[in-house]
């Protein structure tokens, strides 16, 4: 059975919740997944004075699990309008897998989540890309199948790079319907991807 990661960093809920979505989308599609999160770099004492949400169920991943997977699809807010620095220092660590070329022809994807509606979500994506084809991954993003990223109806997040959600600037927006079903939508679209590749 193909077996895929969905990795994330979510300060605030969003991203886990995206995440949580992104592997409803893995599952209906037939595959395995698993659900971790990199680990939180500030002190708790930092992470408790900024509101972060400290509840969080999904166990920690380490990076010599990678290569455990047939895709692996990263979840980060942005920061600046890229990924958040415990995403990057995760992905820092990885040097061991990339020389030995343990992700290569694996599928990798990204999703992500920002304050304002132009607040670097394709550049968060689109600057992540490059760490997953140095790791000789396969790139998949959301293709414009999933109709929900079109229209002028609502604002939303999503663009042809992969689901992202619009938080607001006090982080009171949580993903709406179609944010969410753009997640699970990347989910399958990555498993039945991954799928085929493995085989």
């Amino acid at each position: 059975m193909t077996k895929v990661l969905v990795l994330y960093y979510s300060a605030y809920g969003h991203i886990e919740k995206m995440a949580e979505a992104v592997a409803e989308g893995v599952r209906s599609a037939g595959a395995e997944v698993d659900i971790k999160r990199v680990p939180e770099l500030v002190s708790d004492e930092v992470a408790k004075a900024s509101y972060y949400k400290l509840d969080q169920a999904a166990p920690i991943a380490t990076p010599a699990e990678l290569e455990n997977y047939d895709a692996i699809i990263v979840g980060s807010g942005t920061r600046y309008g890229t990924v958040t620095s415990q995403m990057r220092n995760f992905w820092d660590q990885t040097g061991g897998l990339w020389a030995q070329g343990k992700l290569v022809g694996k599928v990798g994807s990204v999703f992500t989540s920002s304050a304002t509606q132009h607040g670097g979500q394709e550049s968060t994506i689109l600057g992540f890309i490059p760490t997953l084809l140095h790791h000789g991954m396969i790139v998949v993003g959301l293709p414009y199948a999933f109709q929900g990223q079109m229209g002028l109806d609502e604002i939303k997040g999503g663009s042809p790079y992969g689901a992202s959600t619009i938080t607001g600037g006090d982080g009171a927006r949580q993903p709406s319907a179609i944010e969410l079903e753009a997640a699970r939508y990347q989910g399958a679209h990555v498993a039945k991807i991954a799928a085929k590749q493995s085989a």
